[in-house]
């Protein structure tokens, strides 16, 4: 618990990041020794001028016993990249949240992941196609994971409730905020049968400029990610982006050629993606067939 609320403390400081902090942490050895590092020691360990007086002041105006207070108001957890309950998918990546807050639980079986984005103007034909693709995946014991938006988002999380499975929603601001407002009752929903989880600090706003960066976490819980419907100027196609870099298998679902919501998956397609036409052709390319259905079985 002590060195979790330094955890939490660097969390708050503005222009340090997933990087630089373990850059600090390996440097002076301990959070709790960087976070009371002379101006000196810190400008030795790297920080540049703008991030030191964002450390400066933070540390000065932080009650870190507080901020472990607060979270713990909301009915969430904190957790360290350093603790063993950390997703073990999202602690591979270079970049992975120091922190991640969470509401609801996570479970061992969530190592069976598989992440659905697309439009938030989703058609009939890509909520329809969602439900047909993510209900037997839950079925075979296969975690969902999305981003609580509009559209195929919101499909993804309530065709996995509705199929009796785990979901998981990563958020673009703070784990006290629920965006849109709309989806509130879903968020309750997830967060009974699965977890919210974001990287931000509670009471962080859902900024345009909070979405691209949760992004690798959606990609990152997952073993792959798969895009049923997008134009060309989705931000479903940087999740896509994402997700090949952190080496993760990119599905896409083949549309009407003169839909525009189907022009940025078809294009996908055309790049490499693989072709998803059945839940099957998920589980295959996976190697989710057996697996997610012994593993979930045995955490139970």
């Amino acid at each position: 618990m002590d060195e979790r609320k330094y955890w939490l403390g660097f969390n708050v400081i503005k222009g340090i990041g997933p990087v630089r902090l373990q850059a600090l942490r390996q440097y002076f050895g301990s959070l709790e020794t960087a976070w009371s590092a002379s101006e000196a020691e810190l400008l030795a360990a790297g920080l540049d001028q703008r991030s030191l007086a964002s450390m400066l002041h933070t540390r000065q105006n932080t009650n870190l016993d507080k901020l472990v207070e607060d979270v713990h108001k909301l009915g969430a957890a904190a957790l360290t990249l350093d603790e063993p309950d950390y997703p073990a998918l999202l602690r591979e990546l270079p970049d992975a949240p120091p922190v991640l807050y969470v509401k609801g639980t996570l479970s061992d079986s969530d190592q069976w992941a598989v992440a659905f984005v697309g439009t938030r103007r989703a058609t009939v034909y890509g909520k329809d196609i969602t439900f047909q693709l993510v209900t037997p995946l839950v079925h075979a014991g296969i975690t969902i994971v999305s981003g609580l938006a509009l559209g195929i988002d919101a499909a993804a999380h309530k065709a996995a409730l509705d199929a009796g499975g785990r979901t998981i929603a990563v958020l673009g601001c703070g784990i006290d905020t629920i965006y849109p407002p709309d989806h509130r009752k879903l968020a309750e929903a997830i967060s009974d049968s699965g977890a919210l989880v974001t990287e931000f600090p509670p009471g962080t706003p859902p900024e345009g400029k909070n979405f691209p960066v949760r992004n690798r976490i959606i990609s990152g819980l997952s073993l792959g990610v798969v895009i049923v419907e997008a134009p060309i100027e989705s931000g479903a196609l940087l999740t896509a982006d994402v997700a090949a870099e952190q080496g993760r298998d990119v599905f896409a679902v083949p549309g009407n050629i003169t839909s525009r919501t189907s022009l940025g998956t078809n294009r996908l397609i055309q790049a490499g993606a693989k072709l998803v036409i059945s839940a099957e052709d998920i589980m295959v390319e996976l190697n989710l067939t057996r697996s997610a259905v012994e593993t979930r079985t045995q955490v139970r």
